[in-house]
């Protein structure tokens, strides 16, 4: 995980999706833990989500207000923090997507979040398991543009 802190220190993209995400926030990339879901049920179904700020390595292709349906399949989907966390993360514009309808409790619906220099982030829905026709949705290939975009600038 050091090489990641350091990766990520240096301005390189990580995202953490499901338990990348967790492992992010363990590892203190990321502000804020994941839980359990409300109701201790297992969720696997598409969800949709909404795009609240193009400015991060995950979203800078997409549109702020873009609904996407993107699979979420998970039991510890709950992000939870401090109201202190929420506020500033709100205040910075760094909740990446919300849930339109939350399927798992999160706070404020967030199903995604970044860090300050908004290379880093986590993401609960699976935008992997929404890329081809084949799997019902294309919408995860915005998300996956954006970082391939992002992983590739300057090269």
């Amino acid at each position: 995980m050091e090489a990641v802190a350091r990766f990520a220190a240096d301005g390189g993209p990580v995202v953490g999706i499901c338990n990348g995400f967790q492992v992010l926030t363990e590892a203190g990339l990321l502000p804020g833990a994941l839980q359990k879901n409300a109701g201790l049920k297992f969720v696997c179904a598409p969800a949709e989500v909404r795009v609240e700020t193009t400015r991060s390595v995950l979203t800078s292709q997409a549109s702020v207000g873009q609904v996407l349906s993107i699979p979420v399949n998970h039991f510890e989907g709950n992000y939870t923090c401090s109201p202190e966390t929420l506020a500033q993360l709100q205040s910075e514009d760094r909740v990446v997507v919300r849930y339109v309808d939350n399927p798992n409790g999160s706070v404020d619906d967030i199903a995604g979040i970044c860090n300050e220099g908004r290379n880093v982030v986590g993401l609960m829905p699976h935008p992997e398991r929404a890329s081809s026709p084949l799997l019902g949705s294309t919408d995860g290939l915005v998300l996956l543009g954006s970082l391939l975009g992002a992983a590739t600038a300057g090269v």
